[in-house]
């Protein structure tokens, strides 16, 4: 096993608008890249630095020491681990494997004691934040896992975000579901308080200045109203990934039986966002729906900078 001081080799399967963010961070380090997507084009990047390309979930494990996931959900993530090409087809064994997924919390759990069975070392890491916070490297980590898995790749995920521990693997997607929870839920009910004070009388950006610091402060208050200001509503989080992690939301709420009528609630609302503005559309369009059944608008006149276009730091 490679120690702390050596420039481990990693391996990065899914380049969404995350993923992609992580894996330069970890590639500006130093570290030799090994990728792989299920769209070549979104490995050319990092391929034209000096990435190695892999044509198999398997062949990425094969050549590095610890591997990074990112794909879209539970399905996906299963393919990688067992489909014909995965990693349980080939030497798991001292290979550590980080899922920055959201997924389900009972599969990955099988998942990762199969992993661990084989001789590798799982830990989950899903993530909360958004793209710029991936930019710069200062995402939130959800992180499970064993000490020993978890020291080994600590010095990897501190390159990505901030390690915030929960527990035992498996745990990590407990977190992100339960973070995602809240926050989706506050993105619905903030449109809806946005449309009432403009009706009431308080013009958008007096109501945000006014609001920010106080009971009703929040990252979706800080980073996200911005978004309904600027009219894109944050397509870099597209409502089919809202409704891909209510979903799992649900089925984690009705595995442990305990109530969820504000979640049930917010799964609908964000499902009539989308048969109105297409999966595509932004996260925030949540609150579109209420703008448009009211006839007004919450545009605000600024340079409303969109997240996805902050640069790293060593970019500047």
């Amino acid at each position: 096993m490679p120690s702390g001081e050596t420039i481990l080799k990693i391996g990065f399967i899914g380049l969404g608008n995350m993923g992609s963010a992580a894996a330069r961070n970890v590639q500006r380090a130093g570290h030799s890249l090994v990728v792989f997507d299920i769209n070549p084009e979104a490995a050319k990047k990092f391929m034209d630095e000096g990435a190695q390309w892999a044509e198999t979930p398997a062949a990425v494990l094969d050549a590095v020491d610890i591997v990074f996931t990112m794909v879209f959900g539970p399905n996906e993530i299963e393919q990688v681990v067992r489909g014909p090409h995965g990693f349980l087809s080939t030497q798991c064994k001292a290979k550590a494997w980080i899922d920055m997924t959201t997924s389900s919390p009972k599969l990955m759990r099988e998942l990762g004691a199969e992993f661990e069975a084989a001789g590798g070392m799982p830990v989950d890491s899903p993530v909360t934040g958004s793209i710029d916070s991936a930019i710069r490297g200062d995402m939130i980590l959800f992180v499970g896992g064993t000490d020993a898995a978890i020291h080994f790749v600590e010095p990897v995920l501190k390159l990505v975000g901030e390690i915030r521990r929960v527990g035992a693997y498996g745990n990590g997607y407990v977190a992100k579901l339960v973070n995602n929870q809240l926050w989706l839920i506050h993105a619905a009910a903030i449109g809806e308080a946005m449309v009432t004070a403009k009706l009431a009388g308080i013009e958008p950006a007096v109501w945000w200045s006014a609001m920010k610091g106080g009971a009703a402060e929040s990252f979706v208050m800080q980073h996200d109203v911005p978004s309904i200001f600027a009219g894109h509503y944050d397509p870099s989080f597209r409502l089919e990934l809202c409704l891909k992690d209510l979903g799992l939301i649900d089925e984690l709420v009705q595995q442990m039986g305990t109530r969820n009528e504000l979640t049930r609630a917010t799964h609908q609302r964000f499902e009539l966002a989308q048969a109105r503005y297409g999966k595509a559309a932004g996260e925030m369009t949540v609150c579109k729906v209420l703008e448009d059944d009211a006839g007004i608008n919450l545009r605000v006149a600024g340079d409303w900078t969109p997240p996805w276009e902050v640069k790293h730091p060593s970019e500047h």
